[in-house]
């Protein structure tokens, strides 16, 4: 497997595999919509990046650092195609996002999540993501966690 940044071509990938993933565990929130259809433009365009997870010439997973501030990036919109889950594609995406991160110098990355993906979470904590007080309009309804890493 390997890790590849975006390329326009692959904006229909990053929208397909969130919606799959969303569909499956809540609903498509406006801002989801917002993000996974014009991903280039709402992400890429304001100094954030996407990267793809690529095995055997396939594309099974992506994730997402959306610039919130200078050196405050939110990860998210990672998912993983439901074929290939269990073979830890997801961990090797965030370990990317990480490291990606640290090699750019910036000061934290947050994400926001729901407790109820229990797996997830023990994997940001076990990754250093620490749980910080969630404000109060989340971008997304679904949010019940909000967990950042000091970079």
């Amino acid at each position: 497997m390997k890790i590849i940044p975006f390329r326009p071509g692959l904006a229909k990938y990053f929208r397909d595999l969130n919606l799959s993933w969303l569909e499956k565990h809540f609903y498509v929130e406006p801002k989801d919509a917002e993000l996974l259809e014009n991903c280039k433009s709402n992400i890429i365009d304001k100094g954030g990046y996407i990267f793809f997870a690529e095995k055997d010439a396939e594309i099974v997973g992506c994730y997402s650092l959306i610039k919130l501030k200078d050196s405050t990036y939110e990860l998210g919109k990672m998912a993983v195609d439901q074929a290939y889950q269990g073979q830890k594609i997801g961990q090797k995406l965030l370990m990317h996002g990480i490291a990606f991160a640290k090699s750019q110098n910036w000061k934290d990355l947050i994400l926001y999540s729901n407790t109820i993906l229990e797996p997830a979470i023990y994997i940001y904590k076990k990754f250093g993501f620490r749980e910080v007080a969630l404000e109060e309009n989340t971008p997304y309804a679904r949010s019940n966690i909000k967990m950042q890493l000091v970079l």
